[in-house]
C-alpha cells in the first residue's frame, strides 16, 4: 500500500474507532524503523497513532510488553485500539516534553534519578521464559554490524585477514563479558530520547524490541546516549546511584562496584559498536543521514574504553585504521 493511500486508511479507521470525524493526523515523531507516529486531537483528548506496515513491522511485541511494563509498574502508553493485520495501534498520550530537550546540567539528576527508578521496577519484574533471550546468536549479530556497516560501507575499509582476526579477538572478550552478567529484563534502547517528562515520570516509549539479557544494558543506554554526552564524574556518580539502589532492591548486581562498573563500559562497548553500524545502515540503505551526525560521539565513546583496558588494544589499533579513511558520500543509499 502506497504512503498516501495507506495514511488515508488509517484515518478512516481511527475516525471509526473514535466515532469522530473529520480528525487531522500530526506527525509526532520521527523512528529509525519504518514505524510512524501520529498525533490525534479530539475534543476531549489528545492521542497517539502507530503507523507500522506489517511488511516491515510488527505491532504484536509492542501491545504484550505494554502490558508487561504498565504490570511493572512503569508509565506506558495504554493501547486503546488495535488493528493488528493492518498494523494499526491507537495509544494514550504521554505528552510532548522528552527528557533529551529537558535534561541540562540542573534537572539531570532529578530526571535521572526517575529514570534508574523506573528501571529498577522493570528489572525487578523479571521472569525467565518471557521474553526473547538477548543469546550469544543476536549479541553476535549486533557486533557484526560494525564492520560490515561502518568500516566497510561507511569508511570503504574491507578489513584484512589481520584485522578481520583482531576484531574477532576483541569481540570474544566482550561477548564472554556480555553473557557472564546476570540476566533481566531489557528494554534495548532505554536512553533519553525514548523517556517523557509526565506524571508518573517518566513516561516510556519504543520498548519493543525488549529482551531479557546483561543487567547493565539499559543502564549504560542511559548514560551513554546516542545524542548527548556527559562528564565522567557525572556517569561515576549516577552509576553508583543506581549500583546501590540495585543492591538494596535484591537485584544480582556485581558485588563490587569496581566490577560492576566494568560490567557497564562492556556492555556499553557492544552497544558504541553495534549503534555505529546501524546509523551506518540507516543511511546508506534506508536513506537517514541525520544518524551519522552522531557517530563521531560513539567513535569517542568506544575509544575511552579500549584505552582503559589492556585487552582491548587490539580495537583501538582497528578503529585509527578504520577512522584514517574517509567517509562515503553522507545520504547514499542503494
Amino acid at each position: 500500500m502506497r504512503g498516501v493511500d495507506r495514511q488515508s486508511e488509517l484515518k478512516r479507521w481511527i475516525e471509526s474507532r473514535l466515532n469522530v470525524s473529520p480528525l487531522e493526523l500530526e506527525p509526532a515523531s520521527a523512528d529509525a524503523s519504518f514505524r510512524r507516529y501520529f498525533r490525534v486531537r479530539t475534543p476531549g483528548e489528545s492521542l497517539i497513532v502507530m503507523d507500522a506496515p506489517p511488511a516491515h513491522e510488527d505491532c504484536r511485541p509492542f501491545v504484550r510488553i505494554a502490558r508487561l511494563m504498565a504490570d511493572a509498574g512503569l508509565n506506558v502508553p495504554r493501547v486503546i485500539a488495535e488493528d493488528i493485520e493492518r498494523g494499526f495501534l491507537l495509544l494514550s498520550d504521554l505528552g510532548t516534553a522528552g527528557y533529551l530537550q529537558a535534561l541540562n546540567a540542573d534537572t539531570a539528576n532529578h530526571l535521572f534519578r526517575d529514570a534508574i527508578d523506573a528501571l529498577l521496577r522493570w528489572q525487578l519484574a523479571s521472569k525467565p521464559g518471557v521474553l526473547p533471550p538477548y543469546d550469544e546468536a543476536l549479541l553476535t549479530r549486533e557486533l557484526q554490524l560494525f564492520p560490515d556497516w561502518y568500516a566497510g560501507r561507511h569508511r570503504g575499509l574491507m578489513l584484512d585477514a589481520g584485522q578481520s582476526a583482531a576484531l574477532a579477538s576483541v569481540f570474544a572478550l566482550i561477548l564472554k563479558n556480555n553473557l557472564a552478567q546476570p540476566t533481566v529484563y531489557v528494554h534495548r534502547d532505554y536512553m533519553p530520547r525514548n523517556l517523557m517528562v509526565c506524571e508518573p515520570n517518566p513516561g516510556v516509549l519504543d520498548f519493543q524490541d525488549a529482551v531479557y539479557g546483561p543487567i547493565t544494558y539499559d543502564i549504560a543506554s542511559l548514560f551513554k546516549d546516542a545524542f548527548v554526552s556527559w562528564e565522567e564524574e557525572r556517569v561515576l556518580d549516577w552509576t553508583v546511584r543506581y549500583w546501590e539502589k540495585a543492591r538494596r532492591a535484591g537485584l544480582p548486581v556485581a558485588a563490587d562496584f569496581g566490577e560492576f562498573y566494568r560490567d557497564f563500559e562492556w556492555m556499553g562497548l557492544q552497544r558504541h559498536l553495534k549503534v555505529l553500524g546501524i546509523f551506518a545502515r540507516l543511511n546508506y540503505r534506508d536513506g537517514k543521514s541525520t544518524y551519522l551526525e552522531d557517530t563521531p560521539r560513539f567513535v569517542g565513546y568506544v575509544r575511552a574504553v579500549a584505552v582503559r583496558y589492556a585487552a582491548l588494544k587490539p580495537l583501538l589499533t582497528v578503529l585509527d585504521e578504520i577512522e584514517s579513511r574517509p567517509p562515503a558520500r553522507v545520504g547514499y543509499s542503494f
